[in-house]
């Protein structure tokens, strides 16, 4: 801080200042993500903690913590890292290095870019340090602080920059009653693959839907969807074989006969909600079997740690080809919780060479896809797992579900991949 800066008696600078430099943090982490500086709309608290004094030097960090259609809420911190020794009888310009940065403010607050204003850049521009390395400057700090301290674009270069999202556009579950914007003609289906396309997805995990709605298995309705969604996009098409709770394996196993270039393959039984989604053991292997032969590459499916440990011990029979792909379902009434503790447990679990990704349903979707992101995993979104938006504004398609989490990838610094891309990484090694 200079002396232009004091504003007091005593040279106490004002706390208006802190916020200045707030906002050239955010200014910059919006530049990050969205290509364009945005407007700061309003801040939510602001805490003042500590003086500051011309001479002190100031850090100021900006943690990216919530991002809607259109908003992007931050948490600031300021903190004084070097302190004017302001005692009689030394040299006004001399100064100490402080040991332990003393925070004299935080805040958090809301900054807008209009969706007309929302370039987002194909490639995060972050600072060019090694892991580890002091940066020269402030940081901007996008993610949550984790044990070690903050964590910074800088540092997400320990993981892998590139991340495949895939969209669920469908599903067996979800109705018209529950949400108008849910696809159901082949037609549909395309036109929002077209536009989860658009909005950075590789992956389109598919299931298809009668006329009247009600789910189906029909290899003549994927063969329809199948084509019509090529004609619309170059996604890889994920096609289910879990179909609906009480379907046969006969009847799960028809859409591989449109030879998909990827199948999902259930790994265990559980209790989902009120009912129970049967997977025998013979029933995975006949099912694992059947994808082999139609040529799609297994997505690993597991609702449970147990699920992990049955694929392993399949992939080690032969029965699923390395390496291997897994995602994990998070939050399903039965199922295994949608918590950090249990992502971390079940990733560490998976051998080397493995890509794993998480589904998350209900209101604990943004933020597990979010954490499986920031931990170098991969992610699925879309109405099949969650059709709202934030809390009771129903998301217009799976599209904006899809649009956030990519704009949550580029604010960390990683990159959504095209489908050529997601092909090489998933399909080749597999077939290699």
């Amino acid at each position: 801080m200079s002396a232009h800066d004091a504003h007091y008696a005593g040279e106490l600078v004002d706390g208006a200042r802190m916020l200045a430099l707030f906002g050239d943090v955010a200014t910059e982490l919006l530049i990050r993500l969205d290509g364009d500086e945005g407007l700061f709309r309003a801040y939510e608290s602001v805490e003042f903690l500590a003086p500051v004094f011309s001479g002190d030097y100031i850090e100021a960090t900006a943690e990216l913590v919530a991002i809607g259609t259109t908003s992007r809420k931050m948490r600031f911190e300021a903190r004084k890292v070097i302190a004017n020794v302001r005692e009689r009888g030394v040299a006004p310009s001399a100064a100490d290095v402080l040991g332990d940065p003393l925070v004299v403010c935080r805040a958090i607050g809301t900054c807008v870019t209009p969706k007309e204003m929302q370039r987002r850049p194909k490639e995060l521009y972050v600072p060019a340090l090694p892991f580890g390395a002091p940066s020269q400057g402030p940081n901007v700090v996008v993610t949550p602080a984790s044990e070690g301290g903050p964590r910074t674009l800088a540092s997400m270069e320990r993981h892998a920059p590139e991340v495949i999202l895939t969209a669920a556009i469908v599903g067996a579950e979800i109705t018209r009653a529950q949400t108008p914007h849910l696809p159901i003609t082949p037609e549909e289906i395309a036109d929002e693959a077209a536009r989860c396309r658009e909005a950075g997805v590789a992956v389109i995990h598919l299931h298809v839907r009668n006329d009247d709605g009600s789910p189906t298995q029909s290899k003549d309705r994927f063969a329809a969807t199948i084509e019509k969604i090529r004609a619309k996009t170059d996604c890889i098409i994920q096609v289910s074989t879990g179909g609906a709770i009480g379907m046969s394996i006969d009847e799960r196993a028809q859409p591989l006969s449109c030879k998909p270039e990827m199948a999902t393959l259930n790994c265990g039984s559980l209790n989902f909600g009120d009912e129970v989604f049967v997977n025998t053991r013979p029933e995975i292997k006949d099912l694992a079997k059947r994808l082999e032969a139609s040529g799609a590459v297994a997505e690993l499916e597991c609702y449970e740690v147990g699920h992990v440990e049955e694929a392993l011990a399949l992939a080690e029979k032969g029965v699923v080809a390395k390496p291997l792909h897994f995602q994990f379902v998070l939050g399903v009434p039965g199922g295994i919780g949608a918590r950090e503790e249990n992502v971390r447990f079940m990733a560490g679990l998976i051998p080397p060479g493995a890509t794993w990704a998480v589904a998350a349903v209900g209101r604990f979707q943004q933020p597990m896809t979010e954490l499986a992101m920031r931990l170098g995993g991969h992610a699925r979104v879309g109405l099949e797992d969650n059709i709202y938006l934030s809390k009771g504004v129903l998301s217009e398609g799976s599209a904006p579900l899809v649009a956030r989490a990519a704009a949550y990838a580029r604010s960390i610094g990683r990159t959504p991949v095209e489908p050529s891309r997601a092909r090489a990484m998933l399909l080749q090694k597999a077939n290699a």
